[in-house]
């Protein structure tokens, strides 16, 4: 187990449905930097934008972003997340994946499609919430849109990471603001977002906030908005258990559970 995890966010401009483009600013930005990480953490669809055209820019599992991510875990010694368009058996999922240095992959399908684009209609709805366990850190992985239900985030499990990848957009950015730090505070865990920065092929805008808080809804991090920015950050596991047993708040959640 390791006691503090350093996760680098990569707040990052994204080609519009250019993977090849993209790929080469991963690995650029990744290479710039220079501190030993456990984790780097890129936005949703890093490989394309949030685009509704996801057939032209899908992938498979063995395709060249993934291959790609592998071999920059490896090579870097750190797990790489993010979330890119996957097909499998005919159907396209909004998809995390969580690679580490040895090559094994987590995934993670988007639960709440943002029907307000139509992504519900371009998109299958994953049904499996996943917690990552991950040099003895239980992560739970969840996709933008996901932030606004509270019940789907609860932490049930007793995980120490709450993570989002994010595209969301400059007229709503409050709502990413005020709901990161809450679903810190109610959960009694780490929570980072990583959103995007730039203009999509919509002209939609993007001002980043990538941020990271810790269990009290405390900022830690410094990134700045509105431009590409590489902050690391520290997560001490020592502080969770310090203050989850000081406070309680999590033996007092309610109980239920989740049915479709």
């Amino acid at each position: 187990m390791k006691e503090d995890l350093t996760v680098a966010l990569v707040q990052m401009a994204l080609a519009w449905e250019n993977p090849v483009q993209n790929r080469v600013a991963i690995q650029q930005h990744i290479e710039e930097i220079s501190d030993a990480v456990d984790l780097i953490v890129l936005p949703e669809m890093f490989t394309s934008g949030f685009t509704m055209h996801g057939e032209s820019i899908a992938e498979t599992m063995n395709g060249e972003s993934i291959q790609l991510l592998k071999n920059l875990a490896k090579k870097n010694n750190t797990a790489i997340t993010g979330s890119l368009v996957i097909k499998e058996h005919e159907q396209l999922y909004n998809r995390l994946v969580f690679i580490e240095p040895d090559g094994k992959i987590s995934t993670y399908d988007k639960r709440h499609t943002f029907t307000l684009a139509g992504e519900h209609k371009v998109y299958t709805a994953g049904k499996e919430k996943v917690i990552i366990d991950y040099k003895g850190w239980k992560i739970c992985p969840l996709i933008c849109y996901d932030l606004r239900f509270p019940v789907w985030a609860r932490n049930t499990e007793d995980y120490d990471l709450l993570l989002y990848v994010a595209n969301w957009p400059k007229p709503r950015i409050n709502a990413w603001d005020a709901l990161l730090k809450a679903r810190a505070i109610e959960n009694m865990s780490y929570c980072i977002g990583v959103n995007r920065v730039g203009l999509d092929g919509n002209n939609h805008e993007y001002p980043g906030h990538s941020a990271c808080y810790d269990v009290l809804g405390h900022r830690i991090d410094s990134i700045p908005e509105n431009k590409e920015a590489i902050e690391v950050v520290t997560l001490e596991k020592s502080k969770i258990k310090t203050y989850r047993d000081k406070l309680n708040f999590l033996n007092d959640r309610d109980h239920f559970n989740f049915r479709e």
